[in-house]
């Protein structure tokens, strides 16, 4: 049931901005070769949250990240600039386009790095999805990343369905890492949840514990996240939540391992009774000389439910590749 909302006089009025701020030591990825992927999709879900909240005039949640394309690396210590701009909005959602660059300090000459589309939700004061102000395109750029964010529905769908379609169990050899931790208060908004950002900076680093452990060389250290998709938001985590976050190798290319990532989260006195929360798959490479990927061992997939996983994710590359990147030069066209 969606919630009636009589919009604030603030709601409807911004549809896009600008954060800028300089990368800290703490965003640095293990290997300290670069700005961790998990710090990336923090700052943008900051800035797509910051965008929804500013068009609506309401709390909201994220629903949905989509197509993280890392296209290079950020170096440490490198000014930021993410700008996120409302592109297309329903009954109660807001699709945002997120856009992160970088500039080294002397420079102040932003790159283009990460480009990605969001999903939120807003919530009126029961906490049931609210009415936000509708969204009308009125440039170019505005028209062709609505036109974008309508051709990726389908395809999104079709991936969420494939990911939920599996059943994830214990019937498994292929390589893992776990993590396992109470939620604590730092990184709760003030409704007590969980930020989406946060959530996914933890994806990003049970990802990469998962990855470094199969390269396991003394490259691993250097394994970076090049792609995130799919990673849909079921349920929030909340304040004091145990939480547990599964990366499972799923995938091997000659130069690339895929993950599936899932975070659940229980009660402690109950830590047994798991509910899944978020989704998503990751790929990690292992960088080389002038960006090259490295070659990574293959892992070949044996019991029943590993061979099945393979195949989904197989299916699942195959739906990404039909997916057109979105162009920075339009993502930043005004």
């Amino acid at each position: 049931m969606t919630t009636p909302t009589t919009h604030p006089k603030t709601a409807g009025r911004d549809d896009r901005i600008t954060m800028r701020f300089m990368s800290t030591p703490g965003d640095t990825a293990a290997g300290g070769r670069s700005v961790a992927a998990g710090s990336v999709m923090e700052w943008i879900d900051k800035a797509g949250y910051a965008c929804a909240v500013g068009w609506a005039g309401a709390y909201c949640v994220t629903a949905y990240v989509g197509n993280v394309r890392h296209r290079r690396p950020i170096a440490p210590g490198s000014l930021i600039e993410v700008q996120a701009r409302i592109v297309l909005t329903g009954r109660t959602s807001m699709h945002v386009v997120v856009t992160v660059s970088s500039s080294e300090v002397s420079e102040r000459s932003y790159s283009p790095a990460t480009t990605c589309v969001l999903v939120f939700v807003a919530k009126g004061a029961d906490g049931r999805p609210a009415a936000v102000p509708e969204w009308q395109p009125q440039s170019r750029a505005d028209r062709k990343l609505t036109e974008a964010a309508v051709d990726r529905i389908p395809s999104r769908s079709e991936i969420k369905r494939l990911m939920l379609s599996q059943d994830y169990t214990d019937a498994s050899n292929a390589p893992q890492a776990t993590m396992r931790f109470l939620v604590p208060p730092g990184v709760v908004n003030w409704g007590g949840k969980a930020h989406g950002g946060t959530v996914m900076r933890w994806i990003d680093e049970a990802a990469f514990a998962c990855a470094a452990a199969w390269v396991k060389d003394e490259d691993a250290a250097s394994a970076v996240a090049v792609y995130s998709g799919g990673i849909h938001f079921f349920a929030p985590v909340t304040i004091g939540d145990l939480v547990e976050v599964e990366a499972r190798l799923l995938f091997t290319s000659a130069h690339s391992m895929h993950l599936g990532i899932r975070v659940s989260s229980a009660d402690p006195r109950t830590p047994h009774e798991l509910t899944l929360t978020t989704q998503c798959m990751t790929v990690f490479v292992v960088p080389g000389a002038a960006g090259v990927a490295l070659p990574v061992p293959q892992w070949r997939p044996e019991l029943d439910e590993d061979v099945r996983l393979h195949e989904l994710t197989r299916e699942i590359i195959r739906l990404r590749e039909t997916i057109v990147p979105l162009a920075p030069s339009l993502t930043l066209e005004p």
